[in-house]
C-alpha cells in the first residue's frame, strides 16, 4: 500500500507510470541537492558571522579597556596640584567603569555570576567545596585522633609509674634512693 501524505491516500489503480517515478525522483533529488549546497553556504556564512561577531566583540573589550585605563591616567594627572579639574562627557562616561573596576566587591559578584552561570561549573563548585569540607574534617580528626591517643598513652605510662612505685617503694626500704 501506498504511503498516505496529508490525508491524501491514492487509490491503487492511481499508479504512477515508471517514467514519471523516474522524473519525479530526479527533481525531489535535484531539489534535496540544492537545499543541502543553500544549507552549506548559509552554515559557512553563519560561521564567518560569528567569527565576525567575535572578533568584533574582542576588539570592544580591549577599546573598554583601553578607555578605562586612560581615563585612570587622567584621574592622576588630575591629582597633581595646580592642575584644572574639567570634566567633559567623556570623562564622565568611564569613570563609572573606572570605579566599578576599582571595587572589589562588583569584581567578586561578576566572578561569582561565571561560576553560577553554568551547570558544570556549578557541579564542580559544589563538588570542590564538599572535597575541601571533608579535607578539613579528616585533619581535625587525625589532629584530635592523635592528641587523644597521646593523652591516653601518658595517662597509662604514669599509672603504671604510680602502680610501681605503690608496689615496690612503698615500704621505705629505698627511700635514699632519691637523695
Amino acid at each position: 500500500m501506498a504511503p498516505c501524505f496529508l490525508g491524501y491516500s491514492p487509490s491503487p489503480s492511481a499508479q504512477l507510470p515508471e517514467g514519471q517515478m523516474d522524473s519525479l525522483l530526479s527533481i525531489i533529488s535535484s531539489q534535496r541537492e540544492r537545499f543541502r549546497a543553500r544549507n552549506h553556504e548559509l552554515e559557512a556564512e553563519n560561521r564567518l558571522m560569528q567569527h565576525t561577531r567575535q572578533a568584533l566583540q574582542s576588539e570592544l573589550d580591549n577599546l573598554r579597556a583601553d578607555n578605562i585605563k586612560l581615563y585612570e591616567k587622567i584621574k592622576f594627572l588630575q591629582s597633581y596640584p595646580g592642575r584644572g579639574g574639567s570634566s567633559d562627557d567623556t570623562e564622565s562616561r568611564y569613570s563609572s567603569q573606572y570605579e566599578e573596576r576599582l571595587d572589589p566587591f562588583s569584581s567578586f559578584s561578576r566572578k561569582g555570576r561565571l561560576v553560577l552561570s553554568s551547570k558544570a561549573a556549578r557541579t564542580v563548585a559544589f563538588f570542590y567545596t564538599l572535597f575541601l569540607h571533608c579535607l578539613v574534617f579528616l585533619v581535625l580528626y587525625k589532629t584530635a585522633w592523635s592528641e587523644s591517643v597521646e593523652r591516653d598513652c601518658a595517662a597509662f605510662c604514669a599509672k603504671k609509674y604510680a602502680d610501681h612505685l605503690h608496689k615496690f617503694h612503698e615500704n621505705g626500704e629505698n627511700g635514699d634512693m632519691w637523695q
